[in-house]
């Protein structure tokens, strides 16, 4: 699975940026989604995740109440809305996808099996 995240971009704070990853030849169904950014200089960390099972939405208590992840699986597109960012959300995001992963590995990076390019997102104060 060949995943392609876009969306990044330069915004000031408490602006707004929606993301997008789509698959390449692919629908989603049947896949954990999931979202991870990396800072400069910091271990790439867990932003927000939706189970195939049943699209309960999971997220990252920094971002809780700011973003929100979505997915589409007819059109083989996963969304994350970044509402309200604010300077310390400046990473580089990448979306991830799995077919099995286990509800303990949701915010684990090595537990996902396919994994984009990654998109920048800068924040300015």
């Amino acid at each position: 699975v060949q995943l392609q995240a876009c969306g990044g971009g330069l915004v000031q704070a408490w602006g707004s940026l929606r993301l997008s990853c789509t698959a390449s030849g692919r629908t989603f169904s049947g896949y954990t989604l999931a979202w991870f950014r990396q800072a400069t200089g910091k271990e790439r960390e867990f932003v927000a995740a939706l189970k195939s099972t049943n699209s309960n939405a999971f997220y990252a208590d920094s971002v809780k109440g700011r973003f929100t992840i979505s997915r589409d699986n007819a059109q083989g597109t996963l969304y994350l809305q970044m509402n309200s960012l604010q300077p310390e959300d400046t990473a580089v995001y990448y979306c991830t996808a799995s077919r099995t992963i286990i509800h303990s590995n949701l915010r684990v990076p090595s537990a996902y099996a396919y994994w984009g390019q990654g998109t920048l997102v800068t924040v300015s104060s």
